[in-house]
């Protein structure tokens, strides 16, 4: 056998190999929102959705031995679809809360979260963690979060309205309509550093107090899965690599 033939054999067998190991290949179909940039959002270049998290289950998967399939999901919808077999996990800006936990299991943290209140610059309101100075005005909330089930717990303000994303609630608020905002404040301050929203200024005195986590999500009891996506986080964390795509996406 010359050398020539060997070399052919040897990559006859290993395309043969590579094409039973694509054909073979696990595809998890995942839930991300395209709004809420930088961690997730639709790319209209490319019309695929990108962001942190994209990046994240991308890496994730490649270790954990699977394909992601991310497909635009809207935030109210990512637990609902996620219960109804519709998506196989949820990366997206979404907190891992106790209420939450309730219906489908998270991973260990992704990334640390918290909220911001978002006002006119021209407002020199000092706002205190009550938002008792809202009364008699409007404060917005994004549809589906957390924020929006503590605004409607809280005593004494003003009337809450309630947007489908985050840039309808802040686009409201430069526009006057709403007095201010309550949102993911990574997400409100990239958008504000990228020279949108020039109007807008987080509130003066207001400091996160519904903060948490950003985790992956999974549906209940899917033990297997959730245990090989947190071995992956953990190498990834470990090399480095989470706190990377952050400093890449502009969040540290």
């Amino acid at each position: 056998m010359t050398y020539r033939t060997l070399l052919t054999g040897l990559a006859l067998a290993l395309s043969v190999t590579v094409g039973l190991s694509s054909a073979n290949a696990e595809t998890l179909k995942v839930g991300s929102t395209s709004t809420g940039v930088p961690f997730t959002f639709l790319d209209i270049k490319t019309q695929q959705i990108d962001g942190m998290m994209v990046d994240v289950i991308d890496a994730v998967g490649e270790k954990a031995g699977f394909t992601p399939q991310v497909s635009a999901v809207d935030f109210a919808s990512l637990i609902p679809s996620l219960r109804s077999n519709r998506i196989d996990i949820i990366s997206a800006a979404m907190l891992s809360t106790p209420a939450r936990a309730k219906v489908i299991d998270f991973s260990d943290p992704v990334f640390p979260y918290g909220e911001g209140l978002v006002v006119n610059k021209d407002d020199d309101t000092e706002y205190s963690q009550e938002l008792t100075q809202t009364e008699g005005k409007v404060i917005g909330a994004q549809q589906g979060t957390l924020y929006l089930e503590q605004l409607r717990k809280m005593d004494g303000i003003g009337e809450i309205r309630v947007y489908d994303s985050l840039a309808d609630l802040m686009r409201e608020v430069q526009l006057g309509r709403v007095d201010a905002g309550i949102g993911d404040k990574p997400i409100m301050a990239y958008q504000m550093s990228q020279g949108k929203y020039d109007g807008l200024k987080f509130a003066d005195g207001y400091e996160s107090q519904f903060g948490g986590s950003i985790s992956l999500g999974v549906r209940k009891g899917d033990e297997a899965l959730l245990a090989r996506i947190n071995e992956a986080l953990a190498s990834l964390k470990g090399s480095g690599d989470i706190d990377r795509m952050a400093k890449e996406w502009g969040l540290q």
